[in-house]
């Protein structure tokens, strides 16, 4: 299971990729890391959606 706070780091990687993404100079690695956002942010909605389903979470 997923605390509060291992969402609120996750959401902090996503937000440093993020920055990332946009001060790169390389358009291969600024995709890339724009991928990598895509993951990361569905990734985390797909574990918030199922710690929101279970009794405990």
């Amino acid at each position: 299971m997923v605390t509060d706070a291992g969402f609120d780091e996750r959401e902090s990687e996503i937000a440093r990729y993020r920055i990332l993404a946009q001060e790169v100079t390389d358009p291969l690695a600024a995709r890339l890391l724009q991928h990598i956002v895509i993951d990361l942010e569905a990734d985390l909605l797909r574990d918030r959606a199922a710690s929101a389903g279970r009794p405990d979470g």
